[in-house]
C-alpha cells in the first residue's frame, strides 16, 4: 500500500470518527436541551405555586387581622355587658333584701298556703320575723 493511500485511509477514518463524535455530541446536546426545557417548565410551575401560596398567605393574614378586630370589638361589648349585668345584679340583690320585697314574698307565699318555716327559709328571715309580718298583715 502506498503511503498516500494509507494517509487517505487514516484521514478518512479520523473524519469518520470525528463525524461519529460530533453526532454523539449533537444527540447529547439535544437530550440536554430537552432536559433543560423540562427543568424550566418545572421551575415555572414551582414559581406559580409559590406565588399562589404567597397570595393565599397574604389573604389569610389580612383575614386574621380583620377577625382580630372583630373579636376585639366583641370583647369590648362583652366587657360592657358584663359590667351592666353586674350593676343589675347588685340592684336585684338590694331589692331582694329590701323589707318591702321580703314582706311581699312572705305574704304571697302565705296566700299560696306555704308554712311560716318554709317562708323563713326562702327569705332568710327567722320564723318569728315571718310570723310578725303575717300578724301585721292580718291586723
Amino acid at each position: 500500500m502506498s503511503p498516500s493511500l494509507v494517509l487517505l485511509l487514516v484521514v478518512s477514518l479520523s473524519e469518520l470518527v470525528l463525524l461519529v463524535v460530533v453526532l454523539v455530541f449533537f444527540l447529547r446536546l439535544r437530550r440536554s436541551e430537552a432536559l433543560l426545557g423540562a427543568l424550566q417548565e418545572k421551575q415555572e410551575l414551582l414559581l406559580r405555586k409559590l406565588h399562589f401560596n404567597a397570595e393565599l398567605e397574604q389573604e389569610l393574614v389580612s383575614t386574621f387581622a380583620q377577625r382580630q378586630e372583630v373579636l376585639s370589638g366583641l370583647d369590648q361589648r362583652l366587657q360592657a355587658r358584663a359590667a351592666e349585668l353586674e350593676k343589675l345584679l347588685r340592684q336585684a340583690e338590694q331589692v331582694s333584701r329590701s323589707p318591702r320585697f321580703l314582706r311581699e314574698v312572705v305574704l304571697s307565699g302565705h296566700r299560696q298556703g306555704k308554712p311560716a318555716q318554709a317562708l323563713a327559709m326562702a327569705t332568710g328571715l327567722s320564723v318569728d320575723e315571718v310570723e310578725l309580718i303575717l300578724g301585721q298583715a292580718e291586723g
